[in-house]
């Protein structure tokens, strides 16, 4: 069977996503043991933004409500999350880090880049900028 650039872009994507997959399943275990991974992508959004609105984040990820709301008081009952009044709108909420829920994700997000910078110890600065580049401009081009 002969393949073609395409078709060898697309098997690649496909275990890179596997991987991808299985990698943030390991990363959310090792923050909890009942941490699934889309809880964990919420806690790194967080992380990233500083605070949200559920709405905000349900519409950030394609969830519905009813899923982040279940994923949420998860990241609650384990002491992840604290909710307090949105400053502008005090009918809404605004999710953030707690301090524990900060030191969980930031100590998980640096061992997740230690693995990752481990696994390409081989790879020149030029290598890995040309992939950066190429991956961005492909995720640029799905959105």
């Amino acid at each position: 069977m002969v393949t073609g650039p395409a078709e060898n872009l697309e098997r690649e994507l496909a275990v890179l996503l596997r991987r991808s997959r299985a990698i943030s399943r390991e990363t959310a275990r090792s923050v909890h043991p009942e941490l699934e991974p889309e809880a964990y992508s919420l806690l790194v959004r967080l992380d990233d933004v500083g605070s949200a609105r559920p709405s905000d984040l349900a519409a950030f990820f394609g969830i519905g409500k009813p899923t982040l709301s279940r994923q949420v008081q998860l990241l609650e009952r384990l002491g992840f999350l604290e909710r307090a009044a949105d400053p502008d709108d005090g009918r809404a909420v605004l999710l953030t880090l707690s301090p524990t829920g900060l030191e969980q994700v930031h100590a998980a997000r640096q061992a997740r880049r230690q693995r990752l910078h481990d696994r390409l110890a081989s790879w020149d600065d030029a290598d890995m900028a040309q992939l950066a580049d190429l991956l961005a401009r492909f995720n640029a081009s799905i959105i």
